[in-house]
């Protein structure tokens, strides 16, 4: 049996480069220098349909069955998402309406890191724990994490470069990890 954590990272923001997409993919690479942890970064937020309660019954459309079967296979869930208007993105809130109907998220540990500069973000925090608690997920508080990250604290690879955030992050991870 393998003692393995598999961490799904899930971004909330569609725009390529975006600082949500940069914490995450720096998870990633931390993640893998830790041993028996591993990472999945999901891919599919911009091809899922709108919801539709008509739609959430079977057979589900394949790209909500992509990622009910992520969710599934993974251990714990890592979230990191802009806010817009003072709550989620439609197209992450969007994502959270599919697991709604699902058992995939109930009792997953759950967390997210907020990239949002100072006085922004909370908004996007309180709805992703308001629809969080409507999925069941098992928020992880010690996890939930704000590191404001400024477009200037990204290297040239794409991935924050202050060690220190790096050293955050991977706290994050080992908390979700040993939930």
């Amino acid at each position: 049996m393998s003692n393995e954590r598999h961490i799904l990272l899930l971004p909330g923001s569609l725009r390529v480069g975006s600082t949500n997409e940069t914490v995450l993919r720096t998870a990633a690479v931390v993640a893998a220098a830790t041993p028996g942890l591993r990472t999945t970064y999901y891919t599919g937020l911009g091809g899922l349909p709108h919801f539709n309660p008509d739609l959430d019954t079977d057979p589900l459309p394949e790209p909500v069955v992509a990622l009910r079967a992520a969710i599934e296979a993974a251990d714990a869930l890592l979230v990191c998402t802009p806010e817009y208007a003072g709550t989620l993105p439609g197209s992450f809130k969007n994502l959270l309406d599919w697991t709604v109907g699902g058992v995939e998220i109930s009792d997953k540990p759950t967390a997210w890191i907020n990239a949002a500069g100072p006085g922004r973000g909370g908004g996007a925090e309180a709805t992703l724990r308001t629809v969080l608690g409507y999925t069941g997920a098992a928020v992880v508080d010690a996890a939930c994490l704000r590191i404001p990250l400024e477009r200037g604290a990204v290297g040239p690879d794409g991935l924050v470069a202050d060690p220190l955030v790096r050293e955050r992050i991977g706290a994050v991870l080992a908390e979700l990890a040993a939930a």
